[in-house]
């Protein structure tokens, strides 16, 4: 499995060292501005996809089959020019990796990052020695081992890692070089317990995640200590797993009801402002059609009632139209004149030439007639 492990991480190790880059420049990368703020720097190219997980969680080094043939460590020049497929470049890294988190998992990246064939082995120490040089951890050590194993970069794991590194250690494991963050780490009765191996020119340094630490994950749970007991009370642990006492418990739940109510409070009062908000949208609308409305029905009644609307061009037409019909035409003076015929006179049927009644009367008879 090993075996398998180490060709496994030698074949994409050439794609890991160029994400591992970018992914390095581009994360937390800041210039100064003229004016003292910092920026954001320019950030890589979308890279191309690819599949570099693994299945199976890295083997604990005493679970290995031991390696009998010589071992001999390789210099520097050499780990940087590149080693043969089948002679990785061994590195070994070493911490508590308690609440295991990101700046953990990018320091182990630059730690299989530094030179272009590495074997990454990664020492995790014991409960005891941590409590007795670091103090308590949250995590107990079966817990930290597990984390550690199932980190990507990781090759190997060695369980119950010393807190000093010997001699034999190294020889034991085959290592060539040590990867730590270059600032002196000061314990265990001595100032920078990576000074012998910084002088045996096996030290490999690394850059430490500024802004993350386990150390700055339990400060953040003490200073919200009562948010996440509140918290987990809601999520059905007891007040005896959280060593909350009786009184403390009661409180808890009273502020969480408080707090209900004040969010429901909120919830009225942000649905009224949206419900107003509404309500003066709608009637803004109906103000400016009705405002359009107007203008078109104001502008009609002119076209049609106004002093030169349509309604007095039409009475002037139908008066024009009413005299035109009642006045008689006159004959136009440039016409002949005509002598008009005399008008036959009338006679009444039944009146005779010889009729007294008729002279006496006058009508005057023609010619004609009497003939």
């Amino acid at each position: 499995m090993a075996c398998f492990r180490e060709c496994h991480f030698i074949a994409r190790n050439s794609d890991m060292e160029a994400h591992s880059s970018k992914r390095l420049l581009s994360r937390k990368r800041r210039k100064e501005g003229s004016n003292g703020e910092t920026e954001e720097g320019e950030r890589p190219g979308k890279v191309p996809r690819c599949t570099v997980g693994l299945t199976d969680p890295a083997p604990f080094a005493d679970q290995l089959e031991a390696v009998t043939t010589p071992y001999q460590r390789v210099s520097m020049e050499e780990a940087r020019r590149g080693t043969p497929l089948d002679r990785p470049v061994r590195v070994y890294a070493d911490g508590i990796f308690d609440l295991f988190h990101s700046g953990h998992a990018r320091a182990l990246m630059q730690a299989k990052g530094l030179f272009p064939n590495t074997h990454l082995i990664v020492g995790v120490c014991s409960d005891e020695l941590t409590h007795k040089f670091k103090g308590f951890t949250v995590m107990n050590e079966d817990e930290r081992y597990d984390a550690v194993s199932h980190c990507r970069y990781v090759d190997e794991v060695v369980r119950n890692a010393p807190w000093t590194l010997t001699p034999e250690f190294l020889a034991k494991h085959r290592i060539d070089f040590v990867a730590h963050d270059d600032i002196p780490y000061s314990s265990a009765g001595s100032d920078d317990v990576y000074k012998h191996i910084k002088e045996a020119g096996m030290f490999a340094p690394t850059q430490r995640t500024e802004g993350i630490s386990t150390s700055d994950i339990i400060t953040r749970i003490v200073r919200d200590y009562d948010v996440y007991v509140r918290r987990n009370l809601q999520r059905g642990y007891t007040a005896k797993e959280l060593n909350v006492s009786f009184i403390n418990e009661k409180k808890y739940h009273l502020q969480e009801r408080v707090d209900k109510v004040k969010r429901k409070v909120r919830d009225v009062e942000e649905r009224s402002k949206e419900f107003v908000q509404k309500v003066e949208e709608k009637s803004i609308d109906l103000i400016q059609k009705w405002e359009e409305k107007s203008r078109e029905f104001i502008g009609n009644f002119l076209q049609m009632f106004g002093p030169e609307g349509a309604l007095k061009h039409m009475l002037k037409e139908g008066k024009g139209r009413m005299l035109q019909a009642i006045s008689p035409r006159q004959s136009p003076n440039s016409s002949p004149t005509r002598e008009r015929s005399p008008s036959p006179t009338f006679r009444l049927p039944f009146f005779t030439k010889t009729s007294p009644h008729s002279a006496t009367h006058g009508y005057p008879i023609s010619e004609d007639e009497e003939d």
